[in-house]
């Protein structure tokens, strides 16, 4: 047995100090503490999300990101706060994901980190080569490796679930060549069918999902995920799932929102946060008038400013053809003669004609020549399905 080393708790004391709000120890184990990432990708859930494909070995051995590398450092950022949230949709306010409400975490976290790696060299001599950080952006398995430290489970609805913080963690990781004690996982060893087992019988996430995008417990389908098609899908949204989509412009927290241990979540310290209040202040008509330059201004310094105003203005469109909102339908007739762009015009079609308001385009039908804006007033010929 390791004899616990001061300079670990020193380090996990440090660590806490610079603002992360949960810090556990894992050890790099020969086999990966994970589902099985290889039958998700070959059943082609990831979608469109190549790298994971392409990163797939270096995901399953962290050797090949760092030789040698001994343990991984699991660092949890709690999100959760009463403040953050959305307005009612009957307002004509989108809903975001809470953690967009929010400026990058990506960046206001990285500090922290660099601060991190100057620790570990001076408690332990480490040198920079020693250690790689990573923000959600590394080939690192986060949720499995915080799994494995005992930072939380995996539950049913595939996230990771802090008895401490519920759904609400951003994570980090640090890779290092360093022989750390690892911290007790809640399961001593990862086995698929653990998966879910302290969500008990409850299947609240499953059923909440408005896409059905959960092929079994704890595997998501992102081709489903209204967080996927949302964010990761830079094209056409399926037309079978833009009214599952609901209100949702940007990700989805259904199947976090609903699961029970939200009741023990604490509010995080912020420290390494930068609330955005103003962005769920957004009205939907405010979203589809976004200029270039005013979606820069307003979106700066956001996750997202990565969906680039297109792929804003694409969810927007989905979103009003499901508000039953007949006043965005001058916007949305506006967007669908758009000479900008060919994605968002598809989508302002679909909305317009789910509006009732298909007569509306006759003369933009007539001027169109991209496929997928005609593929869209084809199909709305043949099959309308405006809201009731």
């Amino acid at each position: 047995m390791k004899i616990l080393d001061t300079r670990q708790e020193t380090l996990r004391a440090r660590l806490a100090a610079l603002g992360f709000d949960d810090v556990r120890f894992a050890a790099i184990v020969p086999e990966p503490p994970v589902p099985p990432l290889r039958a998700w990708l070959a059943a082609g859930m990831h979608g469109e999300m190549h790298w994971m494909e392409r990163s797939a070995d270096k995901r399953l051995n962290p050797d090949l990101v760092l030789p040698g590398a001994r343990s991984i450092i699991m660092l949890g950022v709690s999100y959760w706060s009463e403040r953050i949230g959305n307005r009612p949709s009957a307002i004509g306010h989108p809903r975001w994901a809470r953690y967009a409400l929010h400026e990058d975490y990506h960046d206001t976290m990285k500090p922290a980190l660099v601060a991190a790696g100057q620790a570990l060299e001076k408690l332990y001599a480490a040198a920079p080569t020693d250690y790689r950080h990573y923000v959600d952006t590394g080939p690192v398995l986060e949720r499995s490796w915080a799994a494995h430290s005992g930072l939380g489970f995996t539950g049913k609805n595939a996230m990771l679930i802090s008895r401490r913080h519920g759904n609400w963690l951003f994570l980090a990781s640090i890779l290092t060549r360093i022989d750390f004690t690892p911290d007790a996982p809640i399961r001593t060893r990862f086995r698929e069918r653990d998966v879910g087992l302290l969500c008990g019988s409850c299947t609240r996430c499953l059923d909440a999902c408005p896409t059905n995008a959960f092929a079994a417990p704890g595997v998501v389908d992102a081709r489903r995920c209204i967080s996927y098609q949302t964010i990761e899908n830079k094209g056409v949204i399926p037309r079978e799932l833009r009214a599952g989509i609901g209100f949702r412009i940007y990700g989805c927290d259904v199947c976090l929102e609903v699961c029970p241990w939200n009741r023990f979540a604490q509010q995080g310290r912020q420290l390494l946060l930068a609330a955005r209040h103003d962005l769920a202040e957004l009205t939907l008509a405010e979203i589809l008038a976004l200029t270039p330059e005013r979606f820069t201004e307003v979106f700066r310094r956001t996750p997202i400013k990565r969906l680039k105003l297109v792929g804003l203005l694409r969810n927007a469109c989905v979103v009003a053809g499901n508000s039953g909102d007949l006043t965005l339908l001058p916007q949305l007739a506006a967007l669908a003669s758009s000479p900008t762009s060919p994605l968002v015009r598809a989508h302002a079609v679909w909305a317009v004609f789910r509006l009732g308001g298909g007569a509306q385009l006759t003369s933009a039908h007539a001027q169109e020549t991209d496929p997928i804006v005609l593929a869209e007033y084809e199909v709305e010929r043949l099959d309308p399905k405006p809201l009731a």
